[in-house]
């Protein structure tokens, strides 16, 4: 793997990231594809928006369709014929959404599968030959991410446990080769919770053990998005300037362009499908559920300024049909819809890097997407 930063406005950056599997932008946001597949569009159809990489989760890969499957079809990009980069979870978030059925110990996490309660265990070396199986192109190290509100003692001995796991995971991966003639990168992970001398501990001694990028983790899991912002500040004043940051999980289109500001290069979130299927829509001036009464008689676009599939072809009117009479088909439009929009935001947020009028381009954005009444219900 191959990072070039080729422009910064002062913390935003813009740049490009070369794997086997291809080459994608940055900022890039990444669409999420946990089980193989990116909920309610086509590979095709992700192509066609400009999406440039997935990603996609060990934990579920590992229960289903299973390594052994997996191996066989020649790694999750011929499984799931997608010839472009993805990037792949440790399924340490996943383990700690499983905190009834789950204990964490020195050598791993145990749990029981949300399927069929079966019993299984992950440890820093497993994760990584789970990894190779699937065959990603960016792989993550096993980390413990702790929950919000979370006392400081913990966030402290967790944080110890995620650094000794990441260093595990560090000399496996060196001592393993990928199986399938394409490179991977392994990516370290900042934990510490909303602690900045526990993340600056953490991110110092994650650098000393250079890996080839480093994410983000353990946030947007509750805590106020102005204590995200100070700890995305603190973990990036240390990280190293020539390689990849990657904020986890995160987040709605303000959290993307404040973080991009402060110099986060890749991003995932379900929010653009999850809330797509849910009729919520993300347009250049807000928010808007379509199964409002409002959109009943509304033949208009969604964003009469976008140029995706979707708004080129259909109004509110009708897609608030196909959602009131359970049609799969608004649940595809609309997911196609929010994910063009993510997209769109990054390619518009790295070219204002690039003309050096990011902070201006993203007030405008800011204050664009506050005029469209917000509706969550």
């Amino acid at each position: 793997m191959k990072f070039v930063l080729e422009n910064n406005d002062n913390q935003a950056r813009a740049g490009y990231i070369i794997t086997d599997h291809g080459k994608f932008q940055t900022p890039a946001f990444m669409p999420v594809g946990t089980q193989g597949t990116v909920k309610s569009i086509t590979q095709k159809n992700l192509e066609e928006i400009g999406a440039e990489i997935i990603l996609s989760n060990t934990y579920h890969l590992y229960l289903r369709p299973g390594i052994e499957i997996l191996h066989q079809a020649g790694g999750l990009h011929r499984f799931m014929n997608w010839s472009h980069p993805i990037l792949t979870d440790s399924g340490g978030y996943q383990v700690f959404s499983l905190s009834d059925l789950r204990k964490i110990e020195e050598e791993g996490v145990q749990f029981r599968s949300h399927l069929d309660g079966s019993l299984h265990t992950f440890t820093p070396e497993s994760v990584v030959d789970i990894q190779r199986y699937i065959g990603s192109d960016i792989i993550m190290v096993l980390d413990e991410c702790t929950p919000y509100p979370c006392e400081k003692e913990y966030a402290a001995q967790s944080n110890e446990l995620t650094l000794r796991w990441a260093d595990r995971c560090r000399e496996h991966f060196r001592a393993s080769n990928p199986l399938y003639g394409h490179s991977q990168a392994l990516f370290g992970i900042v934990q510490g919770s909303i602690y900045p001398d526990i993340r600056e501990h953490s991110a110092k001694v994650l650098t000393n053990m250079n890996f080839e990028g480093y994410a983000i983790g353990g946030l947007a899991v509750g805590e106020p998005a102005a204590q995200m912002y100070e700890m995305v500040e603190v973990c990036n004043e240390i990280l190293p300037h020539e390689k990849p940051r990657y904020l986890m999980g995160v987040g709605t289109p303000e959290n993307l362009l404040e973080a991009i500001e402060r110099g986060v290069d890749m991003f995932d979130c379900v929010l653009p499908t999850r809330n797509g299927r849910n009729a919520q829509l993300f347009t250049r001036k807000g928010v808007i559920n379509i199964t409002n009464a409002q959109f009943k008689n509304d033949f208009t676009p969604f964003d009469d300024e976008c140029e995706c599939y979707t708004c080129k072809n259909f109004t509110r009117a009708y897609i608030r049909h196909l959602f009131m009479v359970k049609e799969i088909l608004g649940l595809q439009l609309a997911t196609h819809h929010n994910l063009y929009y993510y997209l769109w935001l990054m390619r518009n947020a790295r070219r204002a890097i690039q003309e050096g009028k990011y902070a201006g381009w993203k007030q405008e954005q800011l204050s664009l997407l506050k005029q469209e009444k917000n509706i969550f219900h």
